[in-house]
């Protein structure tokens, strides 16, 4: 079989091509001797002359070089940012356009998967995020040391090299600056930072996150290792930064690809930081996932609620329950709440959490939901609705033939990957219509965006 691997373009060095779309990921697609091309930065409507850098069987890749003919609907992309960085891939084109792309990614992905009726789904407008600009309150960023110079921020999409980042328009500020105040504290006290290339224990990322209720500041040091020289000493001065109440230590390996590892220990200061959303307490460990943008998410969950239509007689399952979140939310509209959540860390936070808010009808399990949701049935559980925020591969087959099994009469499902809902309502649409489809604009100037979808069982 022949390999097809790819191949840098050597015929042409540059060619113009006339930009007809936007793809899932921001980026714009035209056609180059009837191949799909695709070029970060254009925008749709605009003839641009493009550098190919990558020849592959089915598709081009291409690099914008310069805009013969601009769209009307292009503005400025923000001063002192590397336009390469990730996170801002839509922050060149208009914020009511990128409104508009995030309903029609949602329109794209149900005519590639057909669920049935799609044609016929109610998708709303996209919900407008009141700060486009500063609203993310979480900032992860890897550091490395080359050549002598220390590097904080983030690494180039699809490679390993670091950009770094004195600025992030879409960072809050105070996180911000505690990520550059922690770097310099770094070189003042010759902290160990970690070495891929030759395999050398140190700090490799750092994560800081803030509570938008009440500005306390919670510190994270991902570590390769556990015994890092001067942590501890490092771990003192971050507490004197303004805001932080908290350092704590996660500890990772080199064959973990993901960022966070397993263990984490406390340095210093508080056990969490505490937010709040519709008048009710959250308190967070630092592996607790909660939404990146505290402002919207008060919007998002209120459409969620809205949706599901609660009923005083109903038991809800919240499934992918996180910290609690939605199920203490819900609390006070049903008569019984049930969570399930597969990190043990998470699945305390929820418990905690429920006696934050001294909340009486909540329960949470460990497990996943295809296994521990037709054990609860099987022990008597009534499921009138279910409430599921998967992460962006989707749910489960297992867990949609579980539902199909179970059969909630109502549910809504949050997705943050329109490809993945469409694949899953292909399935789920065999015993469900779909209302409504919401859209959610969590995360202003990328092409990321919350659908909420409401399910009904059809008779």
């Amino acid at each position: 079989m022949k390999n097809f691997k790819h191949q840098t373009h050597q015929k042409e060095k540059n060619v113009i091509v006339t930009i007809k779309r936007l793809g899932i990921n921001g980026e714009g697609i035209g056609y180059y001797k009837k191949k799909i091309i695709f070029i970060p930065g254009a925008l749709p409507g605009e003839v641009v002359v493009v550098k190919i850098v990558k020849d592959y069987p089915h598709y081009l890749q291409g690099e914008l070089v310069r805009i013969k003919e601009k769209s009307p609907d292009r503005v400025k992309f923000p001063k002192d940012v590397n336009p390469e960085i990730g996170g801002l891939e839509l922050a060149h084109l208009a914020y009511d356009k990128q409104l508009e792309f995030k309903k029609d990614n949602v329109v794209e992905a149900l005519k590639k998967y057909h669920p049935r009726g799609y044609a016929k789904y109610k998708i709303k407008n996209t919900i407008p995020a009141p700060d486009q600009w500063h609203y993310r309150n979480k900032a992860q960023y890897q550091i490395e040391r080359e050549r002598g110079k220390t590097k904080l921020g983030l690494f180039a999409p699809n490679s390993h090299r670091l950009i770094d980042l004195p600025t992030m328009p879409t960072q809050n500020k105070d996180t911000q600056k505690t990520e550059r105040a922690i770097k310099d504290l770094i070189d003042k006290f010759h902290v160990f930072i970690a070495d891929p290339r030759k395999h050398l224990d140190g700090i490799k990322t750092i994560a800081v996150r803030q509570s938008e209720a009440t500005g306390e500041i919670q510190v994270t040091l991902i570590t390769v290792g556990h015994k890092i020289k001067n942590l501890i000493p490092l771990a003192k001065e971050i507490m004197k930064l303004p805001n932080v109440v908290s350092v704590y230590q996660n500890e990772t390996d080199w064959n973990n690809p993901q960022v966070w590892g397993n263990k984490t220990e406390k340095l210093l200061g508080k056990n969490q930081i505490t937010e709040e959303i519709l008048d009710k307490k959250f308190a967070l460990s630092p592996r607790a996932f909660f939404q990146l943008n505290p402002v919207q998410t008060t919007t998002l969950y209120s459409e969620a609620l809205k949706l599901l239509d609660l009923t005083p007689d109903q038991t809800l399952i919240d499934a992918y329950s996180g910290v609690g979140t939605l199920g203490i939310l819900a609390a006070d509209r049903v008569k019984q709440v049930v969570g399930i959540e597969t990190i043990p860390e998470a699945v305390r936070d929820a418990k905690h959490n429920v006696e934050l808010n001294h909340i009486k009808n909540a329960d949470y399990f460990q497990g996943s939901v295809e296994k521990v949701l037709p054990q609860l049935q099987k022990g008597g559980l009534t499921v009138d609705a279910l409430i599921v925020d998967p992460p962006r591969t989707g749910l489960a087959k297992s867990l949609i033939k579980t539902l199909l099994q179970v059969k909630p009469k109502t549910f809504v499902y949050i997705s943050c990957n329109p490809s993945t809902l469409a694949q899953d309502l292909v399935l789920l649409s065999e015993a469900y219509d779909v209302r409504v489809i919401e859209n959610v604009d969590m995360l202003p100037q990328t092409p990321r965006c919350e659908c909420i979808v409401k399910l009904t069982l059809r008779n």
